[in-house]
C-alpha cells in the first residue's frame, strides 16, 4: 500500500469533508444554464441547429465563473451560485426549464452515459483536434447539400472549441489572481503550479501525469453530464512512468492527484445518479492491463471513501492475487468499491454484438453497471425501464375477468406472457427511435462530438448517428419476482389448488385476509436464489428468450437494442407503482434490486444465491446485470477477506458478468436512520451503483435493510 504524507491525508479530509457538505442540484449550475440560454437566443442569426448549439455551448464556457477552494489541487466544477435579480427576471420572462427544453430536448431519449476519447485529448489537446476539423472543412463544398451540414456541423465544434479555450483561460487567470493574493507561501505555490498548468492544458498536448489528469478532469467537467473517464490506468500510464523516471513524481504524489480528482466528482453530480471508471481488464490480444496506476486507483477508493467515483474493477483468469487482495480488502473495509466486473464474459459479449477486439477490450461501465465502448459510443442505455411483474399483473387480470381465456397449461400461460412482454417491447422500441428522431431533428452536441470516433470523420453529429456505435439498451426490471410469480402460478394456480379469479382477488387486497395464501407463497414455495433448478430453470428460460425478442428491432440510427437486467433506483419506483404480485411481495414495495434473488429470499447462503445467479447466460446482456451480495460486518472475522475472494471468485469463474458487496450491518443502517448526521458518509450499494443511505428515501431504505445479511 502507497503511504500518504500526513499534509496529503489532511488536504484529502478537509475537500473530502467540503464535498459530502455539498449538494448540486443539477451537474449544470443556474448560471451555465442562463449562459446557454443567452447564447441560444443571442444567435438566431445563425444558419443550422447544429453550428447554434455549438454557439450556446461556447457561451456557458466564455462566461464561466471559476471556483477554486482552498486546498484543491485538480480544478473544474460549477458555480452554484444564484443568479443576479437582472438574470433572474429575464430567466422567468422567458421561464427558463421549459423553453430549454423546447430547444434543445435532451429530456427525450439520452446524452452522456460513456467515455469519451481521452487519448485523443491527452495527445492532441484542443488546438490538435481544430487543426483536425479545419483539415476536414477544407475540400467541403457548400454549393453541395452535404457539404453544407456537414460544414455546419463543423463550425459548431469550433464555436465550443474555443469555449473551451476560454474557460480554460479564464481558470489560468483566475489561479493566478488567487496565487498573488494568497498570504500562505505554500498554497500560493500550489495556485501558481495550477495557474501554470491551465496555460497549456487542455489546448495542448499532456506533457506530465499532473497536465494529463487536469486536462482529462476540466473536459469531463465541461462536458456537462454523466460522462466516465474510462480507462484511466491506460491513457495515463505513460505520463505517470516518465514523471516517475524522471524524478517530478513520487506514487505518493499519484495518487494524492487521483483522490482530490475524485472527490470532485461528488462536487458536481447530484445525488442518487453515478459516474465512475473501470480499471484492468486486458488488451486486443488477451493480455492483461494490470500496472501501477490500477493499483493506484483501487487504493484510493479506501482514502476517498465516498459514493463517487463508482470504480469498476475488470477480472480475469490472470488477474494477479495482489490485486484480487487490495480489492477485497477495500470491500472488507466497507467501502462499496470496487464492483468485480468480468472481463472475458463482457468482452465475449461486446465481440458477439460486432465489436472488433481493439474495441471489446476498451470498455466502461456507463454509470453503474452498462457497458458502452469507450470513445465511439452513442448508446442509450436503461432506454427504456421495461416492468416486467407489471405486464404479468395486466395477464393475470385479463385472464380472472374472462377477458381472456383460461390458458390450456402452464406453457401456454408461459407464451401468452412472452406474446404480451413482446408487444411491450416494440413498443417501446417505436419510441425510442421516435425520440432518436427528435434528437436528430432538433439536438445536438457539438463538443462531445469533437471526442467521439466516427463523428468528425464522418461530419455528423453525435445525435445524427455519427457515432460508431449507437445501441439502445433497455433493461428489464423486476426478474426474481416474475419467476417467483410464475411458480406461484404453476405450483398453486395449475395444481388446482387456487383459481386466477382467486389468486386477483387476494392480489388486489395486498393479501389482506389471505394471510394464510400469503404465509404459504412466502415460506413454502420454492423461490429464485437458493440453488433450486425448478425455481432457477424459468430464470435460465426467460433470460434466454428475451434477447431474441429485442433482435428484430433496429435503432433510428441503424443499430441494435441490447438488453439489460439492471435497476439503478428503478426497482423502487417502478415497485412504488405496482400492485402486489404473486411472489408474494406487497404493494408498493420494491422489486428485486437487481439480478440476483429477491429481497430476504435467499434461504440457503451466499454459495446458493451465486450457484442460482450463475445458470443463466450473461454474455448477451451487455445492457448491465447487478449481482449484490450484503455480508455483516460483524462476522468479519481472520479468514473473511479469504472466503469472500473464494465466494466472488467462483461467481465469476461461473461466468457471473457482475457483483457488487455490502459490508455492513443493519444494526450500522438502523442507527443511521435515527442519526443520520452521524452517518453523512455511510455508502452503500444500490441497484448497481452507490449511494448515501440518509439520502435515500424511506422506502429505498427499508429495501436495504431487507436484503438477506451474510456471515462470511
Amino acid at each position: 500500500m502507497t503511504e500518504l504524507s500526513a499534509k496529503a491525508k489532511a488536504r484529502i479530509a478537509r475537500l473530502r469533508d467540503h464535498a459530502l457538505n455539498t449538494y448540486p442540484s443539477g451537474i449544470r449550475s443556474a448560471h451555465q444554464n442562463y449562459c446557454w440560454l443567452v447564447g441560444w437566443l443571442n444567435n438566431t442569426w445563425c444558419g443550422s441547429t447544429l453550428h447554434r448549439h455549438g454557439l450556446a455551448q461556447a457561451a456557458i464556457y466564455e462566461n464561466l465563473i471559476p471556483v477554486i477552494d482552498p486546498g484543491e489541487l485538480i480544478v473544474g466544477k460549477p458555480d452554484f451560485l444564484p443568479l443576479t435579480a437582472e438574470q433572474q427576471d429575464f430567466s422567468d420572462k422567458f421561464d427558463l426549464a421549459r423553453g430549454h427544453d423546447a430547444l434543445h430536448p435532451f429530456n427525450c431519449g439520452q446524452a452522456s452515459h460513456m467515455a469519451v476519447n481521452y487519448e485523443k485529448l491527452l495527445s492532441l489537446g484542443l488546438d490538435g483536434v481544430i487543426s483536425q476539423i479545419e483539415a476536414y472543412r477544407a475540400p467541403l463544398d457548400r454549393k453541395e447539400p452535404r457539404d453544407l451540414e456537414k460544414d455546419e456541423f463543423y463550425l459548431g465544434c469550433l464555436a465550443a472549441l474555443r469555449g473551451v479555450r476560454c474557460a480554460q483561460k479564464i481558470y489560468s487567470d483566475h489561479a493566478l489572481a488567487l496565487a498573488k493574493a494568497e498570504a500562505d507561501p505554500e498554497r500560493a505555490e500550489e495556485l501558481f503550479q495550477i495557474a501554470d498548468i491551465l496555460t497549456r492544458v487542455p489546448s495542448k498536448p499532456a506533457q506530465t501525469f499532473r497536465e494529463a489528469l487536469q486536462s482529462v478532469h476540466f473536459l469531463t467537467f465541461l462536458l456537462n453530464g454523466l460522462y466516465q473517464l474510462g480507462r484511466p490506468d491506460r491513457y495515463l500510464l505513460k505520463y505517470y512512468r516518465a514523471d516517475i523516471e524522471a524524478g517530478r513524481l513520487t506514487p505518493a504524489d499519484a495518487l494524492e492527484l487521483i483522490c482530490c480528482r475524485d472527490i470532485l466528482d461528488t462536487e458536481y453530480i447530484p445525488r442518487s445518479l453515478a459516474i465512475g471508471y473501470m480499471v484492468g481488464g486486458r488488451d486486443s490480444k488477451g493480455e492483461p492491463v494490470e500496472n501501477e496506476l490500477t493499483h493506484l486507483f483501487i487504493e484510493s477508493i479506501g482514502i476517498v471513501r465516498m459514493a463517487y467515483p463508482g470504480t469498476g474493477l475488470a477480472v480475469h483468469s490472470r488477474t494477479s492475487e495482489e490485486l484480487w487482495a487490495l480489492a477485497v480488502r477495500q470491500i472488507a473495509a466497507g467501502c462499496s468499491h470496487p464492483a468485480i466486473f468480468n472481463d472475458e464474459v463482457i468482452t465475449r459479449g461486446l465481440i458477439g454484438y460486432g465489436l472488433p477486439p481493439e474495441r471489446a477490450c476498451e470498455y466502461v461501465q456507463s454509470t453503474c453497471v452498462e457497458i458502452t465502448p469507450c470513445s465511439c459510443s452513442a448508446s442509450w442505455v436503461t432506454y427504456p425501464y421495461i416492468n416486467l411483474t407489471e405486464i404479468l399483473l395486466n395477464q393475470i387480470s385479463d385472464i380472472a375477468s374472462g377477458k381472456e381465456a383460461v390458458p390450456a397449461d402452464f406453457e401456454s400461460f408461459i407464451e401468452d406472457y412472452r406474446r404480451r412482454l413482446k408487444a411491450k417491447i416494440d413498443l417501446e422500441a417505436e419510441k425510442a427511435n421516435l425520440d432518436q428522431l427528435r434528437r436528430y431533428e432538433r439536438g445536438g452536441d457539438p463538443l462531445v462530438s469533437c471526442f467521439v470516433d466516427g463523428c468528425l470523420e464522418s461530419g455528423r453529429d453525435i445525435d445524427r448517428g455519427g457515432a460508431l456505435v449507437n445501441w439502445i439498451m433497455p433493461s428489464f426490471v423486476g426478474m426474481a419476482n416474475l419467476c417467483d410469480s410464475l411458480i406461484t402460478v404453476r405450483d398453486m394456480v395449475y395444481s388446482g389448488e387456487l383459481d386466477f379469479a382467486a389468486l386477483k382477488n387476494a392480489l388486489d387486497m395486498n393479501f389482506d385476509c389471505c394471510e394464510a395464501l400469503h404465509a404459504k407463497i412466502s415460506n413454502s414455495l420454492v423461490k429464485y436464489g437458493n440453488d433450486t433448478d425448478s425455481a432457477d430453470d424459468l430464470v435460465k428460460e426467460m433470460t434466454a428468450w428475451i434477447p431474441t425478442a429485442l433482435a428484430g428491432n433496429t435503432t433510428f440510427r441503424g443499430d441494435r437494442f441490447i438488453p439489460g437486467m439492471f435497476c439503478w433506483i428503478m426497482h423502487e419506483q417502478l415497485g412504488s407503482q405496482t400492485g402486489a404480485t404473486p411472489d408474494g411481495r406487497l404493494s408498493g414495495f420494491p422489486l428485486g434490486d437487481g439480478s440476483g434473488p429477491a429481497q430476504g429470499r435467499e434461504r440457503k447462503g451466499p454459495t446458493a444465491s451465486i450457484l442460482s445467479s450463475t445458470k443463466w447466460d450473461h454474455t448477451p446482456y451487455i445492457g448491465g446485470i447487478a449481482v449484490n451480495l450484503k455480508f455483516a460486518k460483524s462476522s468479519f472475522g481472520p479468514r473473511s477477506e479469504e472466503n469472500l475472494l473464494a465466494l466472488i471468485k467462483t461467481y465469476i469463474a461461473r461466468g457471473g458478468f457482475q457483483v457488487q458487496v455490502n459490508s455492513v450491518d443493519a444494526e450500522t443502517l438502523r442507527d443511521a436512520l435515527k442519526n443520520p448526521d452521524n452517518h453523512r458518509d455511510l455508502v452503500v450499494r444500490i441497484g448497481g451503483y452507490s449511494d448515501y443511505f440518509v439520502g435515500l428515501n424511506p422506502n429505498m431504505q427499508q429495501e436495504i435493510l431487507l436484503r438477506t445479511e451474510h456471515g462470511i
